[in-house]
């Protein structure tokens, strides 16, 4: 049996969880998600714990098992707490502003470059060169990051682009001059 999946849920105080044969709903200070559980895993809430559990033993249900409990538990920790990520730009006029719900980025193209914001995510803006992505879906919070940095990636060479705070970006040497 999945050592992860086997685990119990721990709903925490102020989250409200309801499940509807495989669709499990979780209200929270952050706001209200839903997850669809994969055919043969259903849900049961026993005194304050949420535990998935499988039907059979088949390789497809087994597999599953594990993967649907921390997607269960990722949207109970994000309707609680919610999640976070930080992006830094890095390069020589580089910048971004928030508008609203659009992120403006200046990074190095002819043009401004415009990211609208999806729905359920916040943003913040410091000092021109860091972003701070919000929200309770995990998920969507990690793709929307991928998909900001994806606009200019950390060049090889130099350094120059979006990337994820903390995150190293290996240098290539690049071309000697004058070797022969």
């Amino acid at each position: 049996m999945s050592r992860i999946g086997r685990k119990p849920i721990q709903i925490p105080q102020g989250v409200t969880v309801k499940v509807d044969g495989t669709l499990v709903r979780a209200d929270g200070p952050k706001g209200k998600l839903t997850q669809q559980l994969p055919p043969g895993l259903s849900a049961a809430l026993e005194n304050n714990h949420l535990v998935i559990a499988r039907a059979s033993d088949a390789r497809q249900q087994r597999a599953l098992h594990g993967l649907a409990r921390s997607l269960v538990a990722n949207m109970v920790t994000g309707v609680k707490d919610g999640f976070e990520k930080r992006l830094e730009i890095q390069g020589i006029g580089y910048r971004a502003q928030l508008q609203g719900r659009v992120i403006q980025l200046a990074l190095g193209f002819s043009h401004p470059v415009l990211f609208p914001l999806p729905e359920g995510i916040t943003a913040e803006v410091e000092r021109q060169v860091a972003i701070t992505l919000r929200g309770p879906d995990k998920a969507l919070l990690g793709q929307t990051a991928a998909t900001l940095r994806a606009l200019r990636k950390p060049d090889p060479y130099k350094g120059k682009g979006i990337r994820y705070a903390g995150e190293v970006v290996r240098k290539k040497v690049g071309k000697k001059a004058g070797a022969k």
